[in-house]
């Protein structure tokens, strides 16, 4: 990695015009819809009345695979994507016009681990410049340690209670899932391509992450919001382990402080996929 290089880095603002159908195609991705007789459910997937899945704002404005840029020399083959949270200052709007800037906030050198780099974007309506939501996330660059630092890094999330959790939400995810969620940006081949995946380390093509977090986004806005996407504030998430689709998420949720903590476990492999959950909802 060139830390100079990286540090000057600038992406130019990406409009992105959106419409009913891009909202109505990530929520399907998401598996919204599959009891169609559920208003909670339907509210996302017909345009009578539509409202954005709130998780949308992670792929509106998507800057592209900007991390394999030569001058930066990051081994991007090598780099994981470690955590994501978002903050919604209003709700969004189903269709529109939105502008993304992006910053790259920090990078900590881990030495022999490779380094964490953080990278922020803030999403506008580009109508108004009326800021409706920061985005920020974590990249693990494995083969990137000894680089150097810049930049404070945000403290990582704590772990979770160790009690029971207060709520229990079980998502099935479609075997289709990743095939559908591509189509909202992500068009990485090992979601899709099972020679890809298997070149990449995977025994089928995987689910994306984002998706993963929309998932746990449905769990909340049904168990902690009552349904209503517009009140859900804050989530924020590591990503643990890779899901297939097909398997099906158990979040659970916990009750703290003025918020809630959550994780998600793939119950087919009994293994946790999503950790260390932060949600927040609107007062």
């Amino acid at each position: 990695m060139n830390l100079s290089q990286l540090q000057a880095f600038r992406l130019a603002p990406i409009v992105h015009c959106y419409d009913a159908k891009d909202s109505m195609l990530y929520a399907l991705g998401l598996g919204y819809g599959a009891d169609p007789t559920d208003q909670k459910q339907v509210q996302f997937v017909y345009e009578n009345g539509l409202k954005a899945v709130p998780s949308i704002c992670v792929v509106l404005a998507h800057p592209g695979f900007w991390i394999n840029d030569p001058k930066l020399e990051i081994d991007w083959v090598k780099v994981l994507h470690g955590e994501q949270a978002f903050t919604l200052h209003r709700p969004l709007t189903p269709e529109g016009a939105v502008r993304g800037e992006y910053e790259v906030l920090a990078v900590e050198d881990k030495g022999p681990k490779g380094a964490v780099m953080h990278v922020a974007k803030r999403l506008y309506d580009d109508a108004t410049n009326e800021l409706i939501a920061d985005v920020t996330s974590v990249y693990m660059l494995r083969g990137d340690g000894g680089c150097g630092n810049f930049g404070t890094p945000p403290a990582p999330p704590a772990p979770l209670p160790e009690r029971e959790p207060d709520m229990v939400v079980n998502i099935p995810t479609l075997p289709q899932a990743a095939l559908i969620y591509r189509l909202s940006g992500d068009r990485n081949p090992i979601h899709a391509d099972p020679a890809a995946a298997r070149k990449a380390g995977f025994a089928q093509p995987i689910l994306h992450g984002l998706c993963s977090m929309g998932i746990a986004t449905r769990a909340l806005v049904d168990a902690v919001a009552d349904g209503d996407p517009d009140r859900l504030k804050t989530v924020s998430l590591r990503f643990s382990s890779p899901v297939y689709p097909g398997e099906t998420l158990r979040i659970a949720i916990f009750r703290e402080g003025g918020g809630y903590r959550f994780s998600a476990r793939a119950l087919e492999r009994d293994i946790v996929v999503l950790d260390r959950g932060t949600a927040t909802l609107h007062d």
